[in-house]
């Protein structure tokens, strides 16, 4: 408990759990990655250069016997067949066939052939090393030749041995050589009726040097079995007694396996690779004790482990460097910080240096700054408000407006148009009723529509010969609240300066532009004598400019009514919204109003 008190009330032990965290974590992370990264791409390595050694032994062996089987083509030569399916011969046969075999050996350099041997199914052949001979048992006692004529399109590649399947038969051996075996029938040409057999005898020694000479890491080894599991190459210092033969189990795991696997059933785990020959079947098998395959990786790993340590110890000592000009210049800042905090906005850091800390120090003077300037905008914002709710006002009550339409009303009445005179004070009732609205300032769009419409009935009775109006928004628009006053004074600003200086009749259109989920559009549009692009300009930058009251009060093309409710929509609603405005000389003048869309 006194540890995490102590931590949590002191920067510099925050600090220092900071330092440890925030080194030792990516370091310790960093090193995983690298030694997983690493013992794979490394063991991946090793395991793939055994296998590469592997294959080309299998490749070795392929090659080897699919060279040699070209010489089962010698059972297509006419002297062959003949020598084969007469029970009499010639010494010229004879001669013609051993001439065969000679012509057949200078073609394709045989260097591992030891012998090729004919014989038909009474046991009378003829081969190299013998010449013209005789079995003295009968030759289908052999189970190779039994399992050759029972299947006359196989071919048998017959392990090692002293002596050649055949020669044993007759007591004859090879001195000091093993023998691989390449046995297959010869057929009749016409009949395809089995004749005979043909038997080639190969020298082992590149199998065998193989086995004794290639090594895995430091003691590992390849040695070659059959289909059966059987080994049938094996290296000279290797015996069934010994572990690396023991652990393998042949039989029943090498077929279960891909290519490699980690065996692990006694001792110290031995990594198994193998392949198998695609001529033979044969298996070649290589097996290794594990740790001699990954010793590379675990060398890899001592050295992140000792890196890591290393570098998680020079950063705690680094820290007990730096914490001490840290913690002295943050404890000053905060002393300011808690004055500036009790109200006392005067109060100045003073920064020494050019580190983090003394630009920290010099963002807190500029954000004090910052709020002094804040509260003095705010209490300016108020005032623009009071200003604006005032010129909203004094828009409302036209003097001039009242006047006139007062004016009109007593000459309507004079005339005896009481109809009208009562159309104009309905009108007239329906627009102060509006302007008032309870001293509120938001009002529905469908009340600030009518009260548009109330002004312009007034003003299409003073001005009939020359002004239209319409009004085109969608009732589902109408529940949408706007600030109240904000058409009316460009309705009132198209008219005075748009529709009442052109000739003929003028038109002002209200309407929605298009419609965006969060947005409302309201376009009023006339067709009167527009204004000039300086005009326009100049128009445009009045409208973002901060004015006086006696600049508000001056009509520049309307600007009055314009800057007043585009000022009071930006108050209410924020910068991002306003009044836009866009206009032709000689054709018209467009102006836009932007708000955000709230229900009433």
């Amino acid at each position: 408990m006194m540890l995490i008190r102590w931590i949590l009330s002191s920067m510099r032990a925050k600090l220092l759990l900071m330092f440890v965290i925030l080194t030792s974590v990516p370091l310790i992370a960093v090193g995983i990655i690298s030694y997983q990264k690493s013992f794979h791409a490394v063991s991946g390595h090793s395991k793939a250069a055994t296998m590469l050694v592997a294959d080309q032994l299998g490749r070795d062996l392929d090659i080897l016997f699919e060279d040699t089987g070209k010489l089962l083509e010698l059972e297509k030569t006419p002297s062959v067949q003949q020598f084969l399916f007469s029970q009499t011969d010639t010494y010229e046969d004879a001669k013609e066939i051993i001439k065969t075999f000679g012509l057949y050996r200078e073609t394709y350099k045989y260097e591992n052939v030891l012998n090729m041997t004919m014989i038909n199914l009474y046991g009378r052949g003829i081969s190299e090393r013998k010449g013209v001979f005789q079995l003295s048992v009968n030759p289908l006692r052999n189970p190779h030749l039994q399992h050759l004529l029972n299947n006359p399109d196989d071919i048998l590649n017959i392990p090692p041995s002293d002596a050649s399947p055949l020669d044993r038969l007759d007591g004859f051996h090879y001195d000091q050589q093993n023998v691989i075996s390449i046995m297959a029938t010869v057929k009749q040409r016409i009949t395809h009726e089995v004749i005979g057999f043909i038997v080639i005898d190969l020298n082992d020694s590149i199998v065998e040097q193989f086995c004794n000479t290639v090594t895995i890491g430091k003691t590992g080894l390849f040695y070659v079995v059959d289909q059966s599991g059987n080994p049938i190459f094996m290296p000279t210092d290797l015996n069934e007694a010994s572990p690396a033969f023991n652990t393998l189990d042949l039989t029943s795991r090498l077929p279960e396996q891909r290519n490699n696997y980690v065996d692990r059933s006694a001792g110290k785990p031995r990594f198994v690779v193998f392949t198998t020959s695609q001529m033979t079947g044969w298996t070649i098998v290589g097996s290794v004790p594990l740790q001699e395959i990954v010793e590379e990786a675990t060398a890899i790993r001592r050295l992140i482990i000792i890196s890591v340590l290393l570098s998680i110890i020079f950063a705690i000592t680094l820290h007990f460097f730096i914490t001490a000009r840290l913690t002295r210049p943050v404890r000053l800042l905060q002393s300011k910080m808690r004055l500036a905090a009790s109200g006392y906005l005067e109060v100045k850091v003073k920064p020494s240096g050019s580190d983090e800390i003394s630009d920290l120090g010099v963002s807190f003077n500029s954000m004090l700054e910052n709020i002094k300037g804040l509260l003095e905008n705010s209490m300016k914002e108020q005032e623009l408000v009071q200003k604006a709710n005032l010129r909203a006002l004094q828009a409302q009550i036209n003097p001039h407006f009242l006047y006139n339409t007062l004016d009109s009303i007593i000459w309507m009445a004079e005339a005896g148009k009481n109809e009208r005179v009562i159309q104009l004070v309905q009108a007239l009732s329906r627009f102060f009723r509006i302007s008032l609205n309870k001293g509120r300032d938001w009002i529905a769009l469908k009340d600030e529509l009518e009260h548009v419409r109330s002004y312009l009935i007034i003003q299409q009775m003073r001005y009939r010969d020359i002004l239209e109006y319409e009004i085109d928004i969608p009732e589902r628009l109408y529940g949408f609240s706007i600030l109240k006053m904000s058409l009316q004074p460009i309705v009132e600003n198209a008219l005075y300066h748009g529709i009442k200086n052109k000739r003929g009749k003028g038109l002002i259109r209200i309407s929605s532009l298009v419609e965006q989920p969060d947005t409302l559009h309201l376009s009023i549009e006339d067709n009167g004598i527009g204004m000039s692009e300086p005009k326009l300009k100049q128009l445009k930058e009045q409208l973002n400019a901060q004015l006086t009251p006696e600049e508000t009060g001056s009509e520049v093309s309307g600007g009055f009514g314009l800057h007043n409710v585009h000022q009071r929509i930006r108050l209410y609603y924020g910068e991002a919204y306003g009044v836009e405005i866009n206009s032709i000389e000689g054709q018209g003048t467009q102006v836009t109003i932007r708000i955000p869309r709230k229900r009433g």
